[in-house]
């Protein structure tokens, strides 16, 4: 009885810390790197704190290159008709965010045909309004999200990758290793089995030809 009333209060309090976040939803920091002449997606993710609350988001996208004090609006999305690009962004951003829903948790894009001009800081807006009692009370909020991007010509491998396939190729050859030597004494704990069943075999068939030789001496000492 105890342990089930400990169960049940573990799973009451995972409950309540759940209900504070959407489930599904996790605010991920975006890339900040991009290579001339490819494509970068430009993550912007804001997770709704109470999904039962009905809400609908409008995404706006801004940029500023770099040495210019200025944003200017670029990207604008709200589902179900409004998808629009503006000025040299033109056929060049699409959407990556939420799907086929007004309430949107995610409003990434992807940028393609990357320019060196498009280096400089991107500014994601989303314009959230919730709806409270089927309409009767709405409250709005604004929030936004900010990505430095810098544009290389090349990919550049990052530390944290080489580091990774240094670990993975040590962990592989002491693996090899560790295995060779299961290996090893495995073989080694046969034939020492092997040789110790030889070994007794070899004592039974002295032991029983011993025995056959005594009862041979003894029918002819009769």
């Amino acid at each position: 009885m105890e342990l089930l009333n400990r169960s049940l209060v573990c799973i009451a309090i995972c409950v309540l810390y759940a209900g504070g976040a959407s489930p599904g939803c996790v605010e991920v920091d975006s890339d900040t790197e991009a290579v001339v002449n490819g494509k970068m997606r430009i993550r912007c993710i804001s997770c709704k704190r109470r999904g039962e609350t009905e809400a609908f988001t409008v995404a706006e996208w801004f940029f500023k290159p770099k040495g210019n004090e200025t944003f200017h609006k670029i990207y604008e999305y709200g589902f179900p008709d409004t998808d629009i690009a503006f000025g040299a962004f033109e056929n060049r951003i699409t959407w990556r965010g939420s799907n086929k829903t007004k309430d949107l948790q995610e409003a990434s894009i992807t940028l393609h045909n990357v320019t060196f001009d498009d280096a400089g800081t991107y500014k994601c807006y989303l314009n959230r309004t919730f709806l409270f009692s089927k309409g009767e009370f709405i409250f709005f909020t604004q929030i936004n999200k900010t990505v430095e991007l810098t544009v290389v010509p090349k990919a550049n491998r990052k530390m944290a990758s080489i580091i990774g396939h240094i670990m993975m190729y040590f962990l592989n050859v002491i693996l090899t290793l560790w295995l060779f030597a299961e290996m090893l004494y495995c073989y080694r704990k046969i034939a020492a089995a092997r040789d110790e069943a030889l070994q007794e075999n070899a004592s039974d068939y002295l032991a029983i030809t011993g025995s056959k030789e005594d009862c041979a001496g003894v029918q002819v000492g009769e």
